[in-house]
């Protein structure tokens, strides 16, 4: 069921699904006599890659992923007091990365996942006593996320004796799972990429567990100014399009299956 997923959802990431109409259509008005449907479906493919690379629409479909939790915005004296003064779990959940013996860990990981490793490292810094529980099984790759990330975050600074890792998960189900198991029904805090957590919240509290959500690597933020490219199709937007139609798919995939 795990491969099952990661082969079939990339087919309606948005990049397969504009190419997948673009071939479509070509192939209709250079083999058949379906001029109109040809006609249609090449129309469709370009009007959506302009829609996906604008910005607009992917922004409009992200947001509310992203802003659904509010960033953890504490202070050491914040920290002190309240939910974050018995916080002794801060969980970092693993986001890919490509293991290359040639290259330093902090290159090795991927973006969001160095944004959540980051964001993790600043909450314990803030919370004396805290430990970093990363978490990330091997996947696709024999080195597991949860290592390069304790790794990197080694290197950073960070005593080894705070570092917990997490290295059997293969997706976010697996993480809330085995989790639970490590830190019952304690409150923690939970760092991951804003439009990852309302699956993953869900998932975790759905399990009894009680996260304190910490978002972070936001996609879509609001400008003090503007630039002219930002009129421009870009990658970015498709970046952004491609990471809610993730998460939407995802969210949908945890209800057909009863797990949120």
């Amino acid at each position: 069921m795990f491969l099952f997923k990661k082969i079939v959802a990339p087919l309606f990431f948005p990049v397969p699904l504009c190419l997948g109409l673009l071939l479509l259509g070509l192939f209709l008005l250079w083999f058949t006599r379906r001029q109109r449907a040809g006609k249609l479906f090449v129309t469709l493919g370009v009007a959506l890659l302009f829609c996906f690379t604008q910005g607009t629409a992917p922004r409009l479909i992200l947001r509310p992923l992203e802003y659904r939790y509010a960033p953890l915005m504490s202070s050491a004296t914040e920290a002190a007091r309240g939910d974050l003064a018995a916080v002794r779990w801060i969980v970092v959940l693993g986001g890919g990365h490509t293991s290359d013996p040639a290259l330093p860990a902090t290159s090795q990981i991927e973006g969001p996942t160095l944004a959540r490793l980051v964001e993790g490292i600043r909450l314990h810094r803030l919370i004396p006593g805290s430990r970093l529980l990363l978490s990330g099984g091997q996947v696709f790759d024999p080195v597991s996320n949860a290592d390069i990330m304790a790794q990197v975050a080694r290197a950073l600074g960070v005593s080894p004796q705070d570092i917990v890792l997490e290295k059997e998960s293969r997706d976010t189900e697996d993480e809330a799972r085995i989790i639970r198991s490590m830190i019952g029904d304690e409150k923690f805090i939970m760092v991951t990429s804003a439009s990852h957590m309302p699956r993953a919240m869900a998932l975790f509290t759905k399990l009894g567990m009680r996260p304190i959500p910490a978002p972070t690597d936001h996609l879509t933020k609001e400008s003090q100014g503007t630039s002219p490219g930002d009129f421009y199709p870009s990658a970015e937007g498709l970046r952004q399009a491609e990471r809610a139609f993730y998460e939407y798919l995802g969210l949908a995939w945890a209800r057909l299956r009863g797990r949120i």
